[in-house]
C-alpha cells in the first residue's frame, strides 16, 4: 500500500510543499505503525553505534560508553512522557505504569508488566537486541549494568522514590523465559504513607 502524504505540484519549478505536518495526513492506524518503525529505528541505531565501537575499541570500552548513554538518556524521554501524561510531580509506581507502556523500548520490543504484591514487574519477553545478535553469531550483550541505568533512571524521573531491582538481565540470567526483568518499588515509608492517601 502506498500513502501519498502531500500533494505533490505538476510542475518541477513550482515550490514543494513543507513535509513538516506530513504525519497529520496519516490515519491512526498508520500513525501506530509509523510510532512502532520509529521505535525499532531508534533500537538499530542504538545497536548500531554500539557494534561499530565494539569493533574498533572492544566490548568492555564499548560497554563504557553504553553505561554511561543509558544513564543520560531516559532522562529526557521519562520527562516529555511525563509531561504528555499530564502526571503528578511523585505519581508512584501507577505512573510509572502509565510510563513504560509509551516508553521507545517497550513498543520496540515484547514486553509485559503485572502487579506482584506492592510492587510492579516489568518485562522484556523477547529483546531485539539479543535476537538480532544471536542471528549474527555474536556473543550477547552484557546488558545488565546499562539496563540498571536505564530503568533505574527513567524511574527516578517520573518519580524520584522509585527504587529499583534487576530480577534477570544477560549476563546473570535467572529468568530464562525472558530477555531481562525488573522489579519497581517505592519504599515502604513512602508506600505507607501512599496507602493512607498522605
Amino acid at each position: 500500500m502506498q500513502w501519498l502524504l502531500i500533494a505533490l505540484p505538476d510542475r518541477k519549478d513550482e515550490a514543494m510543499p513543507s513535509l513538516k505536518n506530513a504525519i497529520e495526513n496519516l490515519t491512526k492506524e498508520q500513525l501506530v505503525e509509523l510510532l512502532r518503525m520509529a521505535s525499532k529505528n531508534l533500537v538499530a541505531m542504538d545497536g548500531t553505534w554500539f557494534q561499530i565501537l565494539e569493533e574498533r575499541e572492544g566490548m568492555d570500552y564499548a560497554m563504557e560508553i553504553d553505561i554511561a548513554v543509558w544513564e543520560r538518556y531516559p532522562i529526557s524521554e521519562a520527562r516529555r512522557l511525563k509531561k504528555f501524561l499530564n502526571l503528578a510531580e511523585y505519581p508512584g509506581l501507577e505512573g510509572l505504569a502509565q510510563a513504560l507502556p509509551l516508553y521507545y523500548n517497550t513498543i520496540a520490543n515484547e514486553t509485559s508488566m503485572h502487579w506482584e504484591d506492592d510492587a510492579l514487574i516489568f518485562r522484556t519477553d523477547v529483546c531485539r537486541v539479543q535476537a538480532a545478535r544471536s542471528r549474527k553469531g555474536m556473543e550477547f550483550h552484557p546488558c545488565k549494568p546499562a539496563g540498571i541505568n536505564e530503568y533505574t533512571t527513567f524511574a527516578q524521573t517520573i518519580d524520584p522514590r522509585i527504587e529499583v531491582e534487576c530480577l534477570s538481565c544477560y549476563p546473570e540470567i535467572t529468568d530464562p523465559t525472558c530477555g531481562c526483568s525488573w522489579r519497581f518499588t517505592l519504599p515502604s515509608d513512602v508506600a505507607d504513607e501512599v496507602d493512607q492517601g498522605k
